[in-house]
């Protein structure tokens, strides 16, 4: 895809919401921060400056290739993680002792038939210590305690696997 080519289609009359009430109750617990400068071609850096990275686009979408790290690259590392934390928080629920977990996040970014843009997700757990029926299970359990599977559910397409 090449970036000077793909023409977002926009809905000038659309209306974007700022701030609103979330259906659900919540008790914030942690917040983070982070800053972006230059976008995609910039710097980001959390607040606690843990994070301080060069952000640069991939050949694919039209950039330099240069290393650096880019949105879904990032994303995929929170999902990734925070995925991996609720399959271990359900497996405790559940009893089950899981050691050798490993959780992988592919993060795709779409070109959309209207001419804008889409993430897609794929999550692969390796839980050798269970059946594959019980791994299974389990992901699919965790995918429904995971906050960042509740923040894209039902917006990104997000497909389970099991290796």
């Amino acid at each position: 895809m090449n970036s000077a080519t793909v023409t977002p289609k926009i809905d000038p009359t659309a209306t974007a919401t700022f701030a609103h009430a979330s259906t659900l109750p919540m008790t914030p617990l942690y917040s983070a921060s982070s800053k972006a400068v230059g976008g995609r071609e910039g710097h980001v850096k959390s607040a606690d400056g843990i994070i301080d990275l060069t952000l640069t686009m991939p050949k694919e979408v039209g950039g330099t290739g240069l290393p650096g790290a880019n949105p879904e690259t990032l994303f995929s590392a929170g999902y990734a993680s925070c995925f991996e934390g609720a399959l271990r928080l359900v497996a405790r629920m559940q009893k089950k002792a899981i050691k050798e977990v490993s959780t992988t996040c592919k993060v795709t970014l779409n070109k959309t038939e209207a001419g804008g843009f889409a993430l897609s997700a794929e999550m692969h757990c390796h839980i050798p210590e269970l059946p594959k029926a019980e791994a299974e299970a389990l992901v699919k359990a965790a995918h429904e305690v995971c906050p960042y599977s509740n923040a894209t559910r039902n917006n990104i397409e997000v497909k389970l696997f099991v290796d």
